[in-house]
């Protein structure tokens, strides 16, 4: 099947939303369809502002155009909100075409966080750009739950994956990368910014060494109000897996995440995670003997992460290995709404009669 992708999350972007794309991306073409990935580097851009990281496109409109009437997509996908999926989104609605998306990021909580706009105002928007998708795809039960209270409909269920060939445990003999700190090691990984609620982390009086890996806009504030967490900055690939496999515990503290990819990626090195009781853990951690929750949101974080002290590893890495991301991408798949194939025929063969016609006027 060809699959055009439209999405403002794409590489070199480092986070959850593009791990998951490239990922599934990756699983569709070695399933043997055909993927097209619209996505920012395609176009100038310009920063978001307070999260330079992200690239918005300028002028996304016509050029995705082009690239529906080259490609002829069987089934469109559109992963976010921003400029190109704004297009891709349009352009579906102006040809009658069917479409479906994704819920990655809790944007109003985050927009919420960050500017003094209620949380009403970003739900509306949200709703707005949803609500003509075939399906929303959530990641957890509870997102499914909480969206179907602000008035979202068409959810479906898509899951996470993990690669547990690079988050593994740490074998004896390996070196220790948190050598010289004091035990046990307390590890958040991740964005160092007011929506991933870091402080609840660093604030702990815990045993041992706090430490944070991860860059963002909080990350000298933090690192100055708290100066016996150890902040390590940005880690990737192998490197950032070793981190992982060799903490005690992985304190999860953010409350605005869909799913938590790093809650699996801590799993799968044997890592058990400490969390509140907030969407993605919830649907994790209960039952798993790979975690503890924090009975709310506000409170004993404290008594989660020390809690995780006493759980066996091994049986927190069996947990991870449910989680695959070829099982990811097939339920992608099975969520996508291709046209009816005779339709989906005669539409293209009318477009690309209209490009002659257009042709020959112009000549």
């Amino acid at each position: 099947m060809r699959i055009l992708l439209a999405t403002d999350a794409w590489e070199p972007q480092v986070n959850g939303v593009v791990r998951t794309l490239t990922r599934v991306v990756e699983e569709l073409r070695a399933m043997g369809h055909e993927v097209d990935v619209v996505s920012p580097e395609q176009f100038p851009t310009f920063p978001l502002p307070t999260y330079p990281e992200i690239k918005l496109a300028i002028g996304a409109y016509e050029p995705v155009q082009e690239r529906f009437k080259s490609f002829e997509p069987e089934a469109i996908h559109i992963a976010t909100e921003g400029p190109i999926g704004l297009a891709a989104r349009r352009i579906c609605l102006e040809w009658k075409l069917p479409f479906t998306t994704s819920y990655h990021t809790k944007f109003p909580e985050y927009v919420s966080a960050r500017l003094p706009l209620p949380l009403a105002a970003g739900y509306t928007y949200m709703r707005w750009f949803h609500k003509p998708s075939g399906r929303l795809m959530v990641a957890t039960p509870t997102m499914r739950d909480e969206l179907a209270k602000h008035g979202f409909r068409n959810l479906s269920p898509w899951s996470r994956g993990v690669d547990t060939d690079i988050f593994k445990p740490r074998q004896p003999g390996d070196p220790d990368p948190f050598e010289g700190l004091a035990r046990p090691i307390f590890l958040n990984v991740g964005r160092v910014a007011v929506e991933k609620n870091i402080e609840a982390f660093a604030s702990l009086d815990l045993p041992g060494t706090k430490v944070v890996i991860g860059d963002g806009p909080q990350r000298e504030e933090l690192a100055e109000k708290y100066p016996e967490v150890k902040f390590l900055g940005a880690k990737f690939g192998d490197e950032l897996a070793r981190y992982f496999g060799g903490a005690d515990v992985f304190c999860f503290p953010s409350l605005t995440d869909t799913f938590g990819l790093v809650i699996l990626e801590a799993m799968a090195a044997g890592v058990p995670v400490a969390a509140f009781s907030a969407p993605g853990p919830v649907d994790i951690i209960p039952g798993s003997n790979a975690g503890v929750l924090a009975p709310g949101q506000t409170d004993g974080l404290k008594e989660a992460c020390l809690a995780c002290l006493d759980l066996d590893r091994v049986v927190v890495r069996k947990f991870a290995e449910k989680f695959s991301w070829r099982a990811c991408a097939e339920e992608f798949f099975r969520n996508l709404q291709p046209y009816p194939e005779p339709e989906k025929t005669r539409f293209w063969r009318r477009l690309r009669r209209l490009a002659r016609l257009r042709k020959k006027t112009a000549a």
